[in-house]
């Protein structure tokens, strides 16, 4: 675990959280995974919130105040995730939830705290197709595609790459079960092959006995589908130093600057990962101005727009209901960010803001696509093929399956 990572999330954490909330201030929920197998993700995506919460204040506030984040850790775990959603819902008393990120401790505050204390919850990263078919009386959200599209895009990419022989190893979790079984049908119905398959177990010394089966007929790349920060760098590593692998095809979770710390970009050279991406748009190109203005650069901060796209439309949603009604802010959401409506950009809180007062209809569109959720809460999305480059990862294009 990349510990200044984690100290400056959770001095980001403290930092947002620190100043007592006025009388007519309303709270956000932050509710993301601080500590844990992500925590390297986490200070550029802290950058994000307070970037929103920032011009949400400097253009006129919320509901007549100030927007205030209230941020609670999950810990990475799903006990850890109830109880901060537990926190923010009882005692913050919060409107709207934006998180959690991955999709276990997503799924466990939901299931456990936000549906059945009726609190709305936009993930911004959470990719389990258990969201799709979850019972939720439409309180659960998210801004990225399902698993089950980017498991199909992951199995286009590698047949794309002319690789017919694969091993599969993905982490018992949540997140690498599922998309791995979308990969799986997919590359074997586009002709591929999987010469061997292995769940494996968190958090474990050595993988040294997964790695033998896996490497046993030779397949041409290893398809591992687990968190950097949990089981994944260990698994490259050790297929590495044991010369049982030297290609590795990861998804999100994998493309993580802890990899490429610990493993070295000149060992990744022929590696290659997909991640929820965004599309060239005006929109983009907003929020790309605006993080930089602020925060230098947007270079391989992963899920910083989504996750500035989540807090503008939890405000956006609450400013629309005109109240912290929380069914209210739940059916708000999806008209501001539906069409019709004017459309709404990345440093747009003001004119939004002032349109709804109005009584004018609002379209936002995010700084990583449209927000047009499904009857489900999902959205579309797009899929990025990401290569490493230097010290960091480079996008040279998106996947269409």
């Amino acid at each position: 675990m990349n510990m200044r990572a984690i100290l400056l999330a959770t001095a980001s954490a403290a930092i947002l959280a620190a100043a007592p909330a006025a009388a007519d201030d309303t709270k956000i929920g932050i509710l993301f995974d601080i500590t844990g197998p992500i925590a390297s993700f986490i200070p550029p995506m802290m950058d994000s919130v307070t970037l929103a919460i920032d011009e949400i204040n400097d253009g006129g506030g919320l509901l007549g105040g100030k927007a205030v984040a209230a941020v609670g850790d999950t810990t990475g775990t799903t006990q850890g995730a109830v109880d901060a959603a537990t926190k923010l819902v009882n005692i913050e008393n919060v409107p709207v939830i934006a998180g959690a990120l991955m999709s276990g401790t997503t799924l466990a505050a939901a299931n456990a705290v936000t549906i059945p204390a009726g609190v709305p919850q936009i993930s911004p990263t959470a990719t389990s197709p258990d969201f799709t078919t979850l019972n939720d009386n439409d309180f659960v959200f998210r801004i990225v595609p399902s698993d089950a599209y980017q498991g199909v895009v992951l199995a286009r990419l590698v047949l794309d790459q002319g690789i017919k022989t694969v091993a599969l190893t993905y982490a018992n979790n949540d997140y690498a079960t599922p998309l791995a079984t979308g990969f799986a049908a997919a590359y074997k119905a586009g002709g591929g092959t999987i010469a061997a398959e292995v769940k494996h177990e968190e958090k474990q010394q050595s993988y040294m006995s997964e790695l033998g089966t896996l490497a046993k007929d030779k397949p041409e790349a290893l398809v591992l589908i687990a968190y950097a920060g949990d089981s994944g760098t260990t698994i490259v590593k050790e297929a590495l130093e044991n010369g049982l692998f030297t290609r590795f095809v990861g998804t999100d979770g994998l493309r993580d600057n802890k990899l490429i710390e610990q493993i070295g970009a000149e060992n990744l050279a022929d590696s290659f990962f997909t991640s929820p991406s965004a599309p060239e748009s005006e929109a983009a190109a907003a929020f790309e101005a605006l993080y930089t203005a602020k925060f230098q650069t947007t270079k391989d901060k992963i899920f910083i727009g989504q996750t500035y796209d989540s807090v503008m439309l939890a405000a956006l949603a609450v400013e629309k209901a005109g109240s912290t009604d929380r069914a209210k802010v739940r059916d708000a959401l999806r008209e501001v960010a539906s069409a019709p409506g004017e459309k709404i950009l990345p440093g747009e809180w003001k004119k939004a803001k002032e349109l709804l007062a109005a009584g004018k209809d609002i379209d936002y569109s995010g700084a990583t696509g449209e927000m047009e959720f499904d009857g489900n809460g999902d959205i579309p999305g797009v899929i990025g093929h990401f290569v490493v480059e230097g010290d960091g990862y480079k996008q040279v294009g998106l996947v269409n399956p």
